[in-house]
């Protein structure tokens, strides 16, 4: 029985969360705002995450873990972060539980067992990791220190969505130290540029590159440069950050370096990051109201085949055959799997692989055996073709290749015919009520007027694009001068 799904019209919100729910993505946790991610969806993030490690690997990275638990004296010692996280910490008072003497058979705090340091569970380990870094840094040989940590975080949402905005969530941070600050800039902006080539050819989520304006920046960070991507409704989703954090941390932990002229200053920081957020927007780039849509290249299945058959005797022929294409399959890296099933009927299986978005499904009876082709259909344009047997491992391999190609085209087209213009503050505020998308506009640069225009529309600005063209201009809702747009959207 297929499962019913609503449509992206009906309700936008109900149909992502359907499709993370019964595309088997994740679920719904006893703990409130947290989510248990399902063994597809993890085989979903592994994937991304193995593409991402060898990328910080192939620039000079090595994986390092961290604690859990930070001392609330090291969290307070960098008050920009401190305050920048305080309202969404989770913390450690106790360590023990005992037997409630007034209800038998409850459990309470245990009053004499109150740690004498409260401990956060860390929202982001700047605090932990530049502690650590103060013991490991001496002098300029020390440097650099690029290390990367996969990792899960707390942070105390209010409202929360599955995979978008958890109160617990899988990541990774990078956390590296220089001796002079353009390397760390430098270290920041290709960070960044990882982060943007992992979303265009392993996600193929079309992004633009940008800088944070100083309200919307890290913590505690100088700059914050980031990747912003656009979703099917129109709203803005961050993907990625990656911070120059100057010597912030280091002063506040007092890290410091002898140079090559034995000359003593402060440690040059960097910090960057993205999370299982990314398969949110994954699903709301790519997907259709029939089900989630994979790109090929990060697809936990890749192909699935569905053998067609009456009888065992049909069934021993075509498992015989296909397992042969199996082997091919697996030879040449294409990650397939047989459904070879016999608890639900083709039709089934046709309607939960289109469901959980496999790029391409084969299906393959007695006659398909006996004409040497199978039946391909493809799952970004729905296309079905006979195809031949004769060089079948090459023709999926290139098909899987054009599939990645064309969900990247497809978005790509969609974010661009999503970005407006606007130039009066009629224009911005009839844009953004009726186009969604990117508006760009002029703005005079102020904290003011950037608060002033969420306030009165619920949009922010993005990021100031890295390839912006500066003209000459006045901010729409201002008129004051203003010497280039910015990117304006309603966001996740």
């Amino acid at each position: 029985m297929a499962k019913e799904l609503t449509t992206r019209a009906q309700d936008y919100s109900q149909w992502y969360n359907d499709l993370v729910l019964k595309g088997d993505l994740a679920d719904y946790s006893a703990v409130r705002g947290c989510m248990v991610i399902k063994p597809y969806g993890y085989a979903l993030w592994e994937n991304m995450q193995a593409a991402l490690d060898k990328m910080f690997k192939d620039t000079g990275h090595q994986n390092a873990y961290f604690p859990l638990f930070v001392p609330k004296s090291l969290f307070e010692a960098e008050e920009k972060n401190a305050e920048g996280f305080a309202k969404e910490c989770a913390i450690v008072t106790h360590y023990r539980l005992k037997t409630d003497p007034n209800n038998k058979g409850k459990l309470m705090v245990d009053p004499d067992a109150k740690l004498e340091e409260e401990l956060i569970v860390r929202p982001t380990s700047e605090a932990i990791i530049w502690n650590t870094y103060k013991t490991w840094i001496q002098s300029y040989r020390d440097l650099p220190i690029l290390v990367n940590q996969w990792a899960n975080v707390v942070r105390w949402e209010m409202r929360t969505r599955l995979f978008l905005r958890t109160a617990e969530f899988l990541w990774q941070e990078g956390h590296t130290a220089h001796a002079t600050k353009e390397e760390a800039i430098e270290e920041t902006v290709k960070m960044l540029d990882v982060y943007a080539d992992f979303a265009e050819n392993w996600m193929a989520v079309p992004v633009i590159k940008g800088i944070k304006t100083a309200s919307e920046r890290f913590a505690g960070a100088e700059d914050t440069y980031c990747i912003e991507a656009l979703m099917q409704d129109g709203k803005a989703l961050q993907a990625g950050t990656s911070h120059f954090l100057g010597q912030n941390f280091a002063k506040a932990f007092d890290v410091k370096f002898s140079d090559k002229n034995n000359t003593l200053d402060y440690v040059w920081a960097t910090s960057w990051g993205v999370s299982t957020r990314l398969i949110g927007g994954l699903v709301m780039t790519h997907s259709d109201d029939q089900g989630l849509v994979m790109p090929p290249r990060i697809a936990p299945i890749q192909v699935v085949i569905v053998p067609i058959y009456k009888g065992e005797e049909q069934k021993a022929i075509l498992d015989e055959k296909i397992e042969t294409i199996v082997a091919s399959f697996k030879a040449a890296g294409i990650r397939v799997k047989y459904d070879n099933t016999d608890h639900n009927r083709p039709g089934w299986k046709f309607a939960e692989y289109e469901l959980k978005g496999v790029p391409v499904r084969i299906a393959v009876g007695p006659r398909d055996l006996e004409n040497n082709q199978v039946e391909v259909a493809r799952r970004d344009t729905k296309e079905k073709s006979a195809v031949s047997m004769e060089g079948l491992t090459e023709t999926i391999s290139a098909l899987l290749l054009e599939i990645q190609s064309n969900l990247f085209n497809r978005a790509k087209q969609y974010r661009d015919d999503h970005i407006t213009k606007a130039d009066t503050w009629t224009e911005f505020v009839h844009t953004l009520d009726n186009k969604t998308g990117f508006v760009s506009a002029h703005w005079d640069g102020t904290a003011e007027t950037e608060e002033k225009i969420k306030e009165l529309t619920k949009a922010t600005i993005r990021c100031i694009p890295l390839d912006n063209t500066l003209e000459a201009g006045v901010c729409v809702y201002t008129g004051n001068p203003s010497s280039q747009r910015v990117l304006f959207a309603r966001a996740y």
